[in-house]
């Protein structure tokens, strides 16, 4: 079995077709998928895609390109849903330094605010960490969380240890697959097995094979097939490595069927 730790499945782009889409992914072995809400306003839908697929658990928080149609009641509505729904992580939560224009302080604000509803629920968190990953390394050292995940991770080896150390794993996805990608590769290749998730942020960052189109969830095997390529081991034993790994920075999937 393998966990998709990042897929928006309830993104306007599988409104056609989510049931098959879900489907598929079962049929490929994605036995669990992570699904992160972005904002208030999709709070509902990722719940909804939760309750109607198998295998489908719900994150919520506020995305960093999403502050500034936010307003600071959503951060009561997001502890409410926390507490009342028990998810497995808040998020998709961080900074995001790459998009213009944007508001720095604003991102902040919420980030940290965002931090303080993990740590008071000890929930792990799924980060946004776009060309900011020192800010975010910075908060999360001024306010400790049990975890988490790194998603769509992009960094040095430097900073990949530091999320080690704080207790977060990195998630590799459709960027790895790609030749010229030489850095991440690097990383997938020759960090510890133990701190690697995989994941798909589908309908985003398609593998390589898929470069330009939509991304779905049942492309995590061929992706898990390069992690496994790169690193020279068996994809069974990325499988369930990767799995494991999940479990242990997710403890909440354990529950879900």
């Amino acid at each position: 079995m393998l966990v998709d730790t990042h897929c928006h499945l309830d993104a306007a782009e599988f409104d056609a077709d989510r049931i098959a889409v879900a489907a598929a992914a079962i049929q490929a072995g994605v036995g669990l998928i992570v699904v992160p809400a972005v904002e208030r306003a999709n709070f509902g839908a990722v719940a909804s895609v939760c309750r109607e697929h198998a295998g489908c658990g719900a994150a919520y928080g506020i995305h960093p390109m999403y502050v500034q149609r936010a307003r600071e009641v959503d951060l009561d509505v997001l502890r409410e849903t926390v507490l009342r729904e028990h998810p497995l992580a808040v998020g998709e939560i961080g900074l995001d330094r790459f998009v213009e224009p944007r508001d720095d302080a604003q991102q902040e604000f919420y980030f940290n605010a965002q931090l303080r509803i993990a740590r008071d629920a000890s929930l792990p968190v799924l980060l946004h960490v776009r060309r900011a990953i020192d800010p975010i390394l910075k908060q999360l050292r001024l306010c400790p969380v049990i975890g988490g995940i790194a998603h769509a991770f992009n960094g040095s080896r430097q900073q990949a240890d530091e999320f080690i150390k704080l207790g977060f794993k990195l998630g590799f996805g459709g960027a790895m697959t790609f030749p010229r990608a030489s850095r991440i590769r690097e990383l997938a290749a020759t960090l510890p097995l133990d701190a690697i998730v995989l994941e798909t942020d589908a309908p985003d960052i398609p593998p390589e094979w898929k470069a330009g189109a939509r991304n779905t969830p049942d492309q995590l095997p061929r992706i898990a097939q390069t992690l496994a390529s790169l690193r020279g081991i068996a994809v069974e034993e990325v499988a369930a490595a990767t799995t494991a790994n999940a479990v242990a920075v997710l403890p909440g999937l354990a529950r879900i069927h």
